[in-house]
């Protein structure tokens, strides 16, 4: 019998033991999809359009119901900073006389349906489906307190997450309350709508007081082309950030000429020994993923791991980047 490979461990994040090192993206791509593409595969994970939920609404409401399972009642440390809009129902008993614990979890989140039709370019002005998916994988394993969870919380709790192309910004929401810090980040043209929707879900933000629900997110304006565009210098002054524990980017692979920047600007964020770089895709295009992936591994210095089985699976991709103290 083989051993149980270990666990692949960087700062709060832990990947599956059968995750596989990332080393020539040609071969990665063709694993990807080669898998994607297997004939027990339901066509239904297959042909999901662009990815998006629904662009004609201007008001989403997204429900996460999260269940425990336990032969004890399960008792959840406080937190000052817990979304306001969840619901615990009570404690029903199994055949096998366990306890299961639930909670539902409610964001609310506003569109802007007319820019995802006439601002060329403009992705993020509606919700996709990769950020509903990551964030039940995440609020449900830390829920259920799971041993193989994506995110360790007892280092999340000391952290700062910052979020890459956050759009309609439902992770800020959905995590906020795990972590220390969480900034997103988007365009211009997309900050407005990241303001307004953390304001739907946290009353009062951006005054509330310290260690209240959403006081400890912020928006920020983060232009990647822009950033690629400048020098050390230029960069330094007008992309300051506090230093970033988890750079989550979800599905922002998309337009091969935004590749080179996206690229560069992780390099620029991810602090070696530090941060922990989680990319999550739909897989749509092979040709961009296959750039995405040669671009990155040439910047060298970076350990790129697929995530295993147990995370976000078929029709997505999850990779773990982590570069090394020189």
């Amino acid at each position: 019998m083989n051993p149980v490979a270990e666990k692949i461990i960087r700062g709060s994040v832990s990947l599956p033991g059968d995750s596989d090192l990332v080393m020539d993206a040609d071969e990665e791509v063709f694993l990807l999809y080669s898998s994607l593409q297997a004939k027990d595969t339901p066509d239904s994970t297959l042909f999901r359009g662009l990815g998006h939920v629904d662009s004609r609404k201007d008001i989403l409401t997204v429900t996460f119901e999260l269940k425990a399972f336990s032969g004890q009642p399960k008792t959840e440390a406080p937190s000052l900073r817990t979304p306001r809009k969840h619901r615990h129902s009570k404690n029903t008993k199994t055949q096998k006389s366990e306890k299961i614990s639930s909670k539902t979890v409610e964001i609310e989140l506003a569109q802007d349906k007319t820019a995802l039709r006439t601002r060329k370019g403009d992705t993020g002005s509606v919700l996709w489906r990769a950020s509903i998916d990551l964030a039940q994988l995440v609020l449900q394993q830390i829920y259920d307190h799971s041993a193989n969870s994506l995110l360790n919380p007892t280092i999340l709790n000391t952290q700062h997450i910052l979020e890459l192309g956050a759009g309609t910004g439902l992770l800020a929401a959905a995590f906020s309350h795990l972590v220390q810090r969480y900034t997103v980040t988007d365009i211009s043209a997309l900050t407005p709508l990241l303001r307004k929707n953390i304001g739907l879900n946290f009353s009062g933000w951006p005054k509330n007081p310290p260690l209240t629900p959403g006081s400890n997110i912020f928006v920020e304006e983060l232009d990647w082309v822009l950033l690629h565009s400048m020098t050390p210098t230029q960069r330094s002054k007008n992309f300051s950030f506090e230093p970033v524990d988890i750079l989550l980017i979800v599905d922002c692979i998309y337009h091969p000429s935004l590749l080179p920047a996206l690229v560069d600007t992780i390099g620029y964020l991810a602090i070696p020994g530090r941060t922990v770089v989680l990319v999550i895709v739909e897989l749509r295009a092979e040709d961009v993923i296959r750039e995405f992936l040669e671009q990155w591994i040439a910047q060298g210095g970076w350990e790129i791991y697929r995530a295993g089985s147990g995370l976000l699976e078929k029709p997505y991709a999850m990779w773990l980047g982590w570069r090394k103290e020189s």
